[in-house]
């Protein structure tokens, strides 16, 4: 994967006037959580969350340490936090992510033979293709519409999760909160120096340099 913002790490601003202390406590406690953790979902619930979060959001193969999708879904669920609003088509968050996993492994049992997170990867797809465009009846879908489904619980959740990660600020350029202190170069194409800087062609070493003082700004 190209490097859009090299040697950005939206960490480096952790100890800097940009984040404040509620910044840094939320932010840690996101850190902890660790790739296996999971409390809510069974352990058969659990292979498939895993698998359907590699296929939505594949991660670079030597990224250290990847985003744990799977992990930040089970912990807000776990936690007891929600939306706040849902379709009125869809049972509750935790409900839906239960019986669409639980679906998702009756529909590949009944094509392949198998439960859905030892499908190979076209299978998956194939399938996830299949409940995207509504085209998924097994019974165990209990009424709740498979491309809902997908559409707000596993594009929603997978994508809040991913880009809720300090690893994915840091691959989008992002500098995080923006509390305490803000931005004040506002006019287009200007920069603060606590911003991340683009490689555009020709000035990748430059922008290494600048992401490299983020953190000492």
């Amino acid at each position: 994967m190209t490097e859009r913002f090299p040697g950005y790490d939206v960490l480096s601003k952790r100890d800097t006037p940009s984040w404040n202390e509620q910044t840094r406590r939320v932010i840690d406690q996101r850190l902890a959580i660790g790739p296996d953790d999971h409390g809510f979902f069974t352990d058969a619930e659990w292979a498939t969350l895993k698998a359907v979060c590699g296929r939505i959001l594949p991660q670079p193969p030597d990224r250290a340490a990847p985003v744990p999708i799977a992990a930040l879904i089970d912990h807000k669920l776990a936690s007891g936090r929600s939306d706040g609003y849902r379709d009125a088509r869809m049972p509750p968050m935790g409900d839906a992510w239960r019986r669409g996993l639980g679906a998702l492994d009756a529909e590949a049992r009944g094509r392949h033979g198998q439960p859905f997170h030892e499908l190979s990867p076209a299978e998956q797809d194939g399938l996830l293709t299949a409940v995207q465009s509504g085209y998924a009846a097994d019974p165990a879908w209990g009424g709740m519409p498979p491309e809902l489904f997908f559409k707000s619980r596993i594009i929603a959740d997978c994508i809040g999760a991913y880009f809720g990660h300090p690893t994915a600020w840091s691959e989008i350029g992002y500098g995080g909160p923006a509390a305490p202190r803000g931005y004040v170069r506002m006019d287009l194409g200007r920069r603060d120096p606590w911003e991340a800087a683009e490689a555009y062609p020709g000035r990748e070493a430059k922008a290494r340099r600048e992401n490299g003082r983020v953190g000492r700004t």
